[in-house]
């Protein structure tokens, strides 16, 4: 597994969570379930537990600050297209 592999598959990872978050997931929720997050990736040296949780969990948060909102959904529209792109590129060989 190359570099660029473990980018696609993190990227791809972190759209689908990310609109998961926005869709599905109820505001107040979202802040808790984002909160959870950084809490465990406190703890991202234990197995199952990552460091990943942090900015993740800071994501979530950030959906619900109106300021950050609109930069968020601009990251995750980046996010699409880039996905869309590796799906592309990924068909095509």
């Amino acid at each position: 597994m190359d570099i660029e592999e473990i980018r696609r598959k993190g990227r791809s990872i972190t759209y689908r969570m990310m609109r998961w978050g926005q869709h599905r997931v109820p505001p107040v929720l979202r802040a808790i379930l984002g909160v959870v997050f950084c809490i465990g990736g406190v703890f991202g040296f234990l197995p199952i537990l990552g460091f990943w949780m942090i900015p993740l969990g800071l994501a979530f948060i950030a959906l619900d600050i109106p300021f950050l909102r609109k930069r968020m959904d601009i990251w995750v529209d980046s996010l699409e297209v880039q996905v869309a792109k590796d799906i592309e590129d990924a068909s095509g060989n």
